[in-house]
């Protein structure tokens, strides 16, 4: 990873450049529970194409934020789970989720 001096000079840019663009948010907020397969994200991810998948998990990958694990069986497969710095997340999505819902129920309301 390697971060520019403006990205070291703001911390919340060091997080929105990790975890901004398309469908990283997504594969991480699915990765809190257990390890998938690259099909499984796909079809349930299915707002990103498979090329836009691939580059976020190479990316999140190359962040130190995401595993990916080859398994050496016939057929042979990948799974991607998070690794320790990618669970280290997991009190922001949580947080990121109960907003999600919070804010929902809100504008749901009638007014």
């Amino acid at each position: 990873m390697h971060l520019n001096d403006s990205f070291r000079d703001c911390p919340v840019m060091t997080v929105a450049r990790i975890i901004g663009s398309k469908g990283k948010i997504l594969i991480l907020y699915r990765l809190l529970d257990r390890s998938w397969r690259f099909n499984e994200l796909k079809r349930d991810i299915a707002t990103i194409s498979p090329k836009v998948l691939t580059e976020n998990l190479r990316s999140l990958e190359a962040d130190g934020l995401v595993v990916r694990t080859v398994h050496n069986i016939m057929p042979p497969h990948v799974e991607y789970a998070l690794s320790d710095l990618g669970q280290s997340m997991r009190p922001l999505l949580l947080e990121m989720q109960a907003w999600g819902v919070s804010y929902l129920n809100q504008i749901e309301k009638p007014v």
